[in-house]
């Protein structure tokens, strides 16, 4: 598998520090608002990548945190008369579940911020005992000069930095390009925990390279995230963790591209976002996931209603595909028909290109591509009906490639046809039998309004959400 290092800006194969084990650090969201399409990316991205490497054979553990300190939660909080830590709670239980609807599986560890103060000070300290840090009237700052290799990541050049900085009215730090470890309290009903340099409270940077050594170790495989995070908040990662610990932080860091609204990024501070409960209520978790893989996750996404009833065909035709099947899997023949035994041998080639476009980088869009293909192959073998032996191995090959990329796992609906539905069907079904023609159109034109498609077929009625 080779993956795009954004340390060496180009791409890897993928060694692991420990043969067929995976650690992976993905910076998770800040904990006071429904999430955006923007920030639902990486979390879509680096669940496949995820399941991927299950699915090749890694054993993964898997860490993503939550940021439940911080100036907007203390903010939020001032402005719903409750508590940080109540706010952070409530958006963590609202995260879950857009983040569920998305079919994004829960991290093996969920670290936050509030629940590592011990350990966050220690680091901290530790970084004062080798000179990388230094404390000013309760503040603590890292001395960005002291690490040689400041901008390895992003590029940068510390001369340009230096140009641009400026020290913010109340800061006493050394230099422009120092930034905070931990925050002294300004106000006594702000959220704060005892240190050695009094009451305060971590900054942000600290906490992820904190997290990330108590969870999995001084040295990562892979560390993801947004490509704004990039510069400053890995850059400084590295800086903070490589200078404490003295070797290594990442091997690889991964970031997947911005997704922008009529070409321009999309983030809260611009107010052109969409948040998943908002697009939840037309389209459905399972096709967001769907729409957000159905670009390489390098490339930028532009976000319209155009493009995503674009993208609803293509995930319509899969679906349909799968309707068929299931179908077909309890009304087809008993006996498989003629060339069925070489359809279903050739799908091994389906599986083949699609690992070797996935360990190219993860290249979910051509993986999807893939998956079009053999639903196109699939659709001309049962044109004409199929065997239910045919029909449940052409399910499962389908089913091992989505659950890669976890679409089609009915995330939003997961209860079927319900009985009013069923009902509708059984009595149009009635209705033909009796010739009642006009009863069962009306039934039909009443179904369709509600997104239920009936098909005749030879092997009886096949029915198609749409």
């Amino acid at each position: 598998m080779y993956i795009y290092n954004t340390l060496t800006n180009r791409k890897e194969k993928f060694v692991p520090i420990e043969e067929g084990k995976v650690k992976m650090y993905v910076c998770g969201p800040t904990v006071y608002n429904f999430f955006h399409i923007g920030n639902a990316r990486p979390f879509v991205v680096f669940d496949t990548l995820r399941r991927y490497f299950k699915y090749r054979g890694y054993e993964v553990k898997f860490v993503q945190n939550f940021t439940d300190v911080d100036d907007k939660i203390i903010n939020r909080a001032k402005e719903e008369g409750i508590t940080a830590p109540e706010v952070s709670e409530k958006y963590i239980k609202e995260y879950f579940e857009d983040a569920g609807s998305l079919n994004v599986i829960k991290a093996d560890v969920h670290p936050k911020v509030s629940e590592h103060i011990p350990e966050i000070i220690d680091f901290v300290q530790t970084l004062i005992d080798k000179g990388y840090a230094y404390e000013a009237d309760g503040d603590v700052y890292y001395s960005t000069r002291k690490f040689e290799e400041y901008g390895k990541l992003s590029g940068q050049n510390i001369d340009d930095l230096e140009s641009g900085a400026r020290i913010a009215v109340g800061e006493v730090k050394k230099d422009p390009l120092d930034f905070a470890l931990w925050k002294a309290r300004k106000e006594e009903s702000e959220i704060a925990w005892e240190s050695p340099w009094g009451m305060g409270r971590p900054g942000w940077h600290i906490e992820c390279s904190t997290m990330a050594k108590k969870h999995l170790g001084d040295t990562i495989d892979i560390h993801g995230g947004g490509q704004d995070l990039t510069f400053p908040h890995h850059e400084n990662e590295i800086a903070q963790s490589e200078a404490c610990n003295g070797v290594p932080f990442a091997h690889y860091w991964m970031h997947n591209g911005y997704i922008t609204v009529d070409n321009v990024k999309m983030s809260k501070s611009l107010g052109n976002f969409f948040t998943v409960r908002d697009i939840r209520k037309e389209y459905t978790g399972d096709f967001i996931r769907f729409f957000l893989l159905s670009g390489h996750y390098r490339s930028p996404i532009n976000f319209s209603d155009s493009l995503m009833h674009a993208s609803k065909q293509g995930y319509d035709r899969i679906a349909t595909a799968i309707e068929t099947l299931e179908f077909l899997k309890k009304n087809g023949t008993d006996e498989k028909m003629q060339g069925e035994d070489e359809l279903i041998a050739s799908f091994d080639k389906f599986r083949d290109r699609f690992i070797e476009v996935m360990d190219d980088d993860l290249n979910t869009a051509d993986a999807i591509s893939v998956i079009f293909e053999m639903v196109s192959e699939i659709n001309v073998a049962v044109k004409d009906g199929a065997s239910k032996s045919y029909a449940e191995e052409a399910l499962k090959r389908i089913d091992e490639l989505t659950e890669v990329l976890g679409v089609f796992r009915d995330a939003d609906d997961e209860a079927g046809i319900g009985d009013d539905i069923q009902a509708l069907i059984d009595e149009r079904q009635a209705a033909r039998k009796e010739k009642n023609w006009a009863r069962a159109d009306e039934i039909r034109d009443q179904l369709a309004a509600m997104g239920i498609t009936l098909k005749d077929t030879p092997q009886g009625v096949q029915v198609i959400r749409n």
